[in-house]
């Protein structure tokens, strides 16, 4: 039996890493039958961004998703990542509702769940792991890997232990940031074995380049299971090659026994298929020792890279990666991994290009509150105290979170009920909203168009054919392909009026409503978002600092404020997806 197992992360980490999780289910089945030959520990496919990418810019199910590849994979165990009471949206849920994702994860095909919380608080494991051990699948407990002042060989004994006990069948140390040194890995692996007696699993970016040999040192040191990348997917923010992998222990006592014709072929193809994604590419392709400082992880620094482009401030990444450190320290230093990576990171852009702290997201302020769970350090004062104020609550929450959160589920499929028309709707279809409730109404809705596709298409417009004939002086609609997604686009004549309005497959910057010259005091998104709903109603009076509306802003929740006393006009309506410093309200 091969000493060192293989987790390969192809079809989840390794495309959320360098393509911003764009991956389709037509470019991952047809490689299902060569990988399932493979003999992986697992296959990572699910969980992680994959959830909320699929519905929100793929138009594909999730669900579908894995139970095709479940399918595909008869032999090959479908790892997921799920983040503990977080599940896969960004908030914490009832336990109820924890129950049932979990249960309908492994009745669609999971086998393995990769449990972590970001704050490696245990309180936040309790519920998805006592779910899990009902369903009978493997249970993998992860330790979200930093190096701070709290972060220390020590606590990550602890923290094993304690997991142990909890029913763990195997432990993960999960460097997202590609932190973990080669020496100390080996250090961290030996104290771990001999506190503990289930395998462990290193899960470690490439981002700074020592990621080969934190692999090879952890596996001296009596680590079972590494997570590696098929080659064409491999490097950069993703993770350590496997035929590399592979040929450095071939011959040892490490040896996988893998068939390193059967990657070859694998690559192969995945050489290909990454063509299809060049317009998502992380520019982050090499080693970027500014990492050890920021600590970002691989995933967030192709989404940061997106949302900064966005917003046109680009120019500004290096001091946001310093800010990071920055608002890290202030938050009473959680690891940098999902949600809490997007919530530093969001605050840091915020404070970057708003002026530090001027503007706190509704996920700072809970984060800072404690409703995420006991963060590893204390916090800054000030900045709790200001979260305590603008959440209107009196103290800090130091018991486990989930406690004041009613069960939901019931609620929420009444909601679903509602939205499909149903009387029964699927339990898939209400988890799915439970996770992404903006998104999966619209996702619902157009469901039946099937999914997105990509092509290897340089940058650059083909000849338009307009969908039906336009009479005179009346406008044409066209359908134009652009870097192979399609847009409907509408030409009139000068002066025409449109019939309908102009809809694409990627939405614009909502118009703005008209309003008399100087009639009020114009208040502007601070980001390009999406407005999710609105705090007081059309008309009403408001005062300088109440909260009028909410933009999500790079999957955060952003309270936009009045900014003098007087009545609120509305300028962009709900749903509608807003330019950085574009006015969306009105107040006079």
């Amino acid at each position: 039996m091969a000493k060192i197992k293989l987790t390969d992360l192809v079809l989840r980490d390794a495309h959320q890493s360098l393509y911003a999780t764009r991956m389709v289910n037509a470019d991952m089945l047809p490689i299902c039958d060569k990988l399932d030959k493979v003999g992986y520990f697992a296959l990572e496919a699910w969980g992680g961004a994959t959830f909320d990418t699929a519905m929100r810019f793929l138009n594909e199910d999730p669900w579908e998703r894995l139970r095709k590849l479940k399918a595909a994979l008869p032999h090959t165990p479908i790892m997921m990542l799920l983040r503990g009471q977080n599940l896969l949206g960004y908030r914490h849920y009832a336990d109820d509702v924890v129950a049932k994702f979990v249960e309908a994860a492994a009745k669609n095909g999971i086998d393995v769940f990769r449990i972590f919380d970001a704050l490696n608080d245990p309180r936040n494991f309790k519920a998805a792991t006592d779910a899990a051990k009902k369903t009978g699948k493997h249970i993998q407990a992860a330790i979200s890997y930093a190096t701070t002042p709290f972060h220390t060989r020590e606590k990550y004994v602890e923290l094993a232990k304690e997991y142990e006990q909890i029913g763990a069948d195997s432990l993960a140390i999960k460097d997202m940031a590609g932190l973990l040194k080669p020496y100390e890995a080996y250090e961290l692996v030996k104290a771990l074995k001999k506190a503990i007696s289930i395998p462990i699993e290193i899960h470690s970016h490439a981002t700074t380049g020592m990621s080969v040999a934190t692999l090879t040192k952890a596996a001296e040191a009596g680590a079972e299971i590494l997570d590696t990348a098929i080659s064409p997917l491999a490097m950069g923010t993703s993770h350590s090659p496997t035929e590399t992998m592979v040929e450095i222990f071939k011959g040892t006592e490490y040896d996988t026994g893998l068939d390193s014709g059967l990657l070859l072929e694998i690559a192969a193809y995945f050489r290909e298929v990454k063509k299809n994604y060049k317009q998502f590419e992380s520019s982050f392709l090499g080693a970027d020792t500014r990492i050890l400082a920021s600590q970002v992880p691989g995933g967030m620094l192709s989404n940061m890279e997106g949302q900064l482009k966005e917003n046109n401030a680009l120019n500004k990444l290096d001091d946001v990666l310093k800010e990071i450190a920055v608002v890290q320290k202030d938050f009473g230093y959680p690891s940098l991994v999902t949600p809490t990576s997007q919530i530093v990171g969001t605050q840091a852009v915020l404070n970057v290009l708003k002026g530090r702290y001027e503007m706190l997201t509704a996920e700072s302020q809970n984060l800072l509150v404690g409703r995420y769970g006991a963060c590893p350090a204390p916090k800054n004062p000030e900045l709790v105290k200001k979260a305590l104020a603008e959440l209107k609550i009196d103290a800090e929450i130091i018991h486990r979170p989930a406690d004041d959160i009613p069960n939901e589920y019931e609620k929420l499929e009444g909601e679903v009920k509602k939205l499909l028309g149903v009387d029964n709707p699927p339990v898939e279809d209400v988890l799915s909203y439970a996770m992404f409730p903006k998104i999966a109404p619209d996702f619902f809705k157009k469901r039946a168009d099937g999914p997105v596709t990509f092509k290897p298409k340089e940058p650059s417009a083909v000849p338009a054919a307009p969908t039906a004939p336009a009479p005179n002086n009346s406008a044409a609609r066209y359908v134009v392909n652009v870097n192979g997604a399609n847009y409907n686009v509408v030409v009139q004549p000068a002066g025409a009026v449109a019939a309908a309005p102009i809809t694409t497959s990627a939405p614009a910057a909502a118009p703005i409503a008209s309003a008399p010259a100087g009639a009020g005091a114009l208040v502007k998104a601070p980001l390009t978002g999406v407005v999710l709903r609105y705090s007081v109603a059309e008309g009403a009076h408001v005062s300088k600092g109440d909260d009028i509306l909410i933009i999500e802003a790079m999957k955060m929740e952003n309270e936009i404020k009045a900014t003098v006393d007087g009545n609120v006009h509305f300028l962009a309506p709900i749903g509608a997806k807003v330019s950085s410093e574009q006015p969306v309200a009105e107040i006079g």
